[in-house]
């Protein structure tokens, strides 16, 4: 990294930090130049380059000013403290309705669960599936099926090393996508009728995993912005025999909420109390927009108490479906019950992405890719506010592509959502990210594509439809 991009990624978290307030003027050229030790021309292409950012704008004679991603700023949601609850799940026909709904390519992306695919290295990922299957030996055809690549699997633990998690080797199980590791965890340490304490609001893939797997679900609320309620788990666990959590520590989908490092310790010591295992869902680790990625949960596991799981699907390699999970104490048993169900996901699938992270540039490209989303996610506030209206709130997550909005209490989502449907624009109603329909005048909406007229167009259009109600 350059010295002005250095000295730019400094001022971008005074932002998002909130220490340089939207409105707020940044330290001038000279001020900046004396007190941080750079050269004017350094702090001149740094301002240049938050300018392409979004992130400040010039006013003549007056300098710099971190932008109004709103004249009327959104507030955050107000999700409240609210006593977990425990329920059956049964979620799927709505959320396979929804899905179903957002598969016309011609439809507005804003209910997608991915980024745009144009934001991903496809074609060099091609070279590296080129180069990967000519080196790849008979042997290792078959090998390779049950543990996973090594190559790969000493690539993730090396990207391991850097977020503090020292890892052996086989402990890493592949798997074909996170949903899969994920899935083989929850078997791994589960039976039918037990309790699951999840996020609420969740992950809509994680209802139906506990549908299928017919588990019950302990919905434990979320604050949008720090994460678990930790009191809120400390009495579940005190007065019901759950079995495992499944929570996303940082970049949870669809809130966007992040833990601090003090709260994922708190969670962890909390878990190893009770010896409730914990399934870590970590698959926008990469997606962060500070300058290095936060510390997953499984950073303070002192005995393999958590089991995390990744992927690249988010970050590289969507139609690759490959993952994997650090799976702790359990990884043998994970193993075993992956060998006996799938055996194994695509063998030149993970060659190819082994080669690339080797030598396909995967830092730079990351870079590129946060750099687009918090572009876009600026946008998309700044589109919010103009068009929806007063009394919504929305969530400012510190990377990913997801904004959660919470509209007035007369709006009713699923309606919304068919409204837009009609209109060619796709979101995600709140009740689906809810065992308990909850949420009902919320939605989650997708800035993972590039920003255009027709984006801007459909945030108008969903005003409309909003003032409606």
């Amino acid at each position: 990294m350059k010295r002005y991009e250095r000295f730019a990624e400094q001022i971008a978290e005074l932002i998002r930090s909130g220490v340089l307030a939207p409105g707020e003027k940044v330290p001038s050229v000279r001020h900046a130049s004396r007190t941080y030790g750079v050269s004017p021309s350094t702090v001149f292409q740094a301002y240049y380059l938050l300018e392409d950012r979004g992130l400040i704008s010039a006013r003549a004679r007056s300098g710099y000013f971190v932008r109004e991603h709103a004249q009327r700023p959104l507030h955050e949601p107000d999700i409240g403290p609210r006593q977990a609850h425990t329920t059956e799940v049964d979620v799927s026909e709505l959320v396979f309705s929804v899905l179903d709904s957002i598969k016309d390519p011609l439809t507005v992306p804003f209910g997608s669960a991915f980024p745009s695919p144009h934001l991903f290295p496809l074609p060099r990922l091609a070279r590296s599936m080129s180069q990967a299957l000519r080196e790849l030996s008979p042997h290792a055809v078959v090998a390779d099926m049950t543990a996973g690549n090594p190559d790969l699997r000493r690539q993730i633990a090396l990207r391991y090393m850097v977020s503090g998690v020292r890892l052996a080797l086989d402990e890493l199980v592949i798997s074909n996508g996170a949903l899969e590791a994920l899935n083989l965890c929850l078997q791994t340490v589960t039976a039918p009728g037990d309790l699951v304490a999840i996020e609420a609001p969740a992950f809509y893939a994680t209802l139906q995993v506990l549908e299928r797997l017919k588990l019950k679900a302990v919905e434990i609320p979320m604050h949008p912005r720090e994460g678990i309620d930790l009191d809120s788990l400390a009495d579940s666990l005190q007065r019901l025999p759950v079995k495992a959590c499944w929570f996303m520590s940082g970049l949870q989908n669809p809130l966007g909420a992040s833990m601090s490092d003090d709260k994922k310790r708190a969670l962890y010591e909390l878990l190893q109390r009770h010896q409730v295992p914990l399934i870590e869902d970590d698959v926008y680790a990469e997606l962060h927009y500070g300058p290095s990625p936060a510390k997953p949960v499984k950073s303070f596991d002192r005995d393999g108490l958590v089991m995390h799981c990744g992927s690249f699907s988010k970050s590289l390699a969507p139609g690759y479906r490959v993952g994997w999970v650090a799976g702790g104490r359990y990884a043998e048993r994970i193993q075993r019950l992956k060998l006996m169900t799938t055996l194994s996901p695509s063998v030149p699938a993970q060659a190819a992405i082994a080669d690339y992270l080797q030598h396909g540039g995967y830092d730079r490209h990351l870079r590129k890719l946060r750099y687009a989303l918090e572009t876009q996610q600026g946008a998309m506030l700044a589109s919010a506010a103009r068009h929806f209206p007063a009394e919504t709130r929305v969530t400012r997550p510190l990377g990913g592509y997801f904004l959660w909005f919470e509209f007035p209490e007369r709006v009713d989502s699923l309606h919304l959502f068919q409204l837009a449907l009609a209109q060619g624009i796709s979101l995600a109603p709140g009740p689906i990210f809810s065992a308990t329909r909850r949420f009902q005048n919320c939605a989650r909406l997708n800035h993972g594509y590039p920003w255009d007229a027709q984006s801007e167009r459909a945030m108008e259009t969903l005003g409309r439809i909003l003032a409606t109600f």
